[in-house]
């Protein structure tokens, strides 16, 4: 039979998993918020690598314009991986209890964002520099927490992507996450 925790565990990733395929993103905030409650961030960040790769690789390349969501964030995508792997040598470092901390402050600051809903928009010039930070501050924290949604959710709603394209920019930003957060 299922112990208590195999069945939590599951509960956890179905319900992180509905949220993924109703909003197109969360399966590793949710996983990483709940999972946060049973385990250390570091473990529950290992466990979260291969789900979270999958489901974001097919969200990726199910889209109708990669090539050119790729052109327009690369340099977002690089400050993702630079920060990543900086990032990262917190959340070893870091006693357990921090980490813990540092993970439900950044799962507030999200709570907080989606709550109130604000709109950006932000113009051609000011994205081109802004971006690789945008990126870079983003990979810091999921280095350092697990996840990946501050502050690339917001910024990429601020660039005025389609609903499509933005779904698939998001994708490409949460694979990107997955192997940097990984390979850190």
């Amino acid at each position: 039979m299922f112990d208590l925790h195999t069945i939590s565990f599951l509960l956890i990733f179905i319900a992180a998993g509905l949220v993924k395929g109703v909003t197109g993103m969360g399966l590793p905030t949710v996983a990483m918020g709940l999972l946060g409650l049973l385990m250390p961030p570091q473990a529950a960040a290992a466990l979260l690598v291969l789900p979270s790769l999958l489901t974001n690789l097919w969200q990726l390349l199910a889209g109708p314009a990669l090539a050119q969501i790729v052109r327009r964030l690369w340099l977002m995508m690089t400050g993702i991986i630079i920060g990543t792997l900086a990032g990262s040598s917190l959340l070893i470092g870091l006693n357990p209890r921090w980490s813990a901390l540092a993970l439900g402050a950044a799962l507030i600051v999200y709570a907080g964002y989606a709550l109130c809903s604000p709109v950006f928009q932000v113009s051609g010039r000011v994205e081109k520099w802004l971006s690789p930070l945008m990126g870079g501050l983003t990979g810091v924290i999921t280095g350092a927490t697990g996840v990946f949604v501050i502050p690339a959710v917001p910024w990429l709603q601020a660039l005025g992507f389609r609903r499509d394209e933005l779904v698939q920019a998001l994708g490409l930003s949460f694979t990107l996450s997955t192997p940097a957060r990984w390979l850190a």
